[in-house]
């Protein structure tokens, strides 16, 4: 999921580590630091479009480099999300750095979750822009609900309980979709479908370029 603002957490914010308060958190999450930058993969490939396996081997090196990378390949794209698939590994596995409404960064990543959305008495649906590292240079409008939980497991296999709100729940709903197999562009109607991949064709060479740009900087290609 890309975001709406640029990526700047000043470490006297509040932070939310794992569903857990924190003092403070560096701007470059710690597993970025470690992590090396791969390829996101774009909308119409394969691996985006069918349900991602359980994660049934964990506390495993192979996964911890995984999420790691996943964090760098996020970073380097100003995401706030990212799901496994997006970098072609077909695992129920994102990891995020997102903000809620109330300016509170959470940071972390979940295994196999499940989300508890409201019941439909009382869920609020909400309008918002919403783009995707994988659509790049597109956004359109897209309802979810206005609160979340994700319920799984961290890359050890312990528990996780993750509570979303605003823009956040929002990530946890856009990702959790992407290890469904699903795109927000298959929430669009057939008009703004076309139009969001028009927006992709039309700006996405931009996008790709600025990745690079910034993962040069970081030296990491």
């Amino acid at each position: 999921m890309s975001v709406r603002h640029e990526r700047s957490h000043p470490v006297d914010r509040r932070v939310r580590v794992q569903g857990h308060p924190v003092d403070s958190y560096p701007a470059l999450p710690r597993e970025a630091e470690r992590g090396s930058v791969r390829r996101i993969t774009v909308v119409g490939e394969e691996i985006l479009s069918r349900p991602c396996r359980d994660v049934t081997r964990f506390g495993s090196p192979g996964l911890s480099r995984l999420i790691d990378d996943m964090f760098l390949t996020m970073y380097v794209a100003d995401g706030a999300g990212l799901a496994a698939n997006q970098v072609g590994v077909d695992l129920r596995l994102f990891v995020y750095d997102c903000p809620d409404d109330h300016g509170v960064r959470h940071v972390g990543h979940i295994v196999n979750p499940v989300l508890d959305l409201p019941d439909p008495g009382g869920r609020r649906l909400v309008d918002d822009f919403e783009g995707c590292l994988s659509v790049p240079g597109a956004a359109m409008a897209v309802p979810r609900t206005d609160r979340t939980v994700a319920r799984g497991q961290d890359k050890d296999g312990n528990p996780l309980v993750i509570e979303g709100t605003g823009y956040f729940a929002r990530c946890l709903q856009h990702e959790t979709d992407h290890l469904l197999g699903h795109t927000y562009v298959d929430r669009l109607s057939s008009r703004d479908r076309k139009d969001a991949l028009r927006q992709m064709a039309d700006g996405s060479e931009d996008i790709f370029a600025r990745r690079a740009l910034k993962a040069a900087a970081l030296g990491r290609r």
